[in-house]
């Protein structure tokens, strides 16, 4: 029987977790509309998914063994650059606290396929 050698996913909840209570760059949860609510409220629907991408790739960086200080500047980078909203006095403190967190949930963020595959939740 051959070995499924699929790279594992990651659980986008526990990232989201990561990413909404220690970066939040644009402040989307401190807004009057959503009143400090949290990225899985349902008033959040419209938004939760704003900053997946940077996540994901930030959490796929660390897997492959990327310096820790390359992607602490990747994610200041985004903040700054792409979304255009200049460094702060918290940018890289920010970054750094999702970068120390992702690191620490090590395992626990990403899921594998099963032999067949197939990755939890999915037919």
């Amino acid at each position: 029987m051959q070995r499924n050698t699929s790279a594992p996913r990651v659980k986008l909840s526990k990232l989201r977790d990561i990413g909404w209570n220690l970066w939040d760059p644009i402040g989307l949860l401190d807004s009057d509309e959503v009143s400090q609510g949290e990225w899985d409220d349902e008033n959040c629907e419209a938004f939760a998914n704003e900053y997946d991408r940077y996540l994901v790739h930030a959490a796929s960086q660390l897997r492959r063994g990327e310096l820790t200080e390359k992607v602490v500047d990747y994610l200041v980078d985004i903040e700054t650059s792409h979304m255009g909203l200049g460094e702060s006095l918290t940018s890289r403190q920010r970054a750094e606290a999702v970068v120390e967190a992702i690191q620490a949930a090590g395992d626990s963020i990403w899921t594998w396929p099963d032999e067949q595959g197939r990755f939890p939740g999915r037919g």
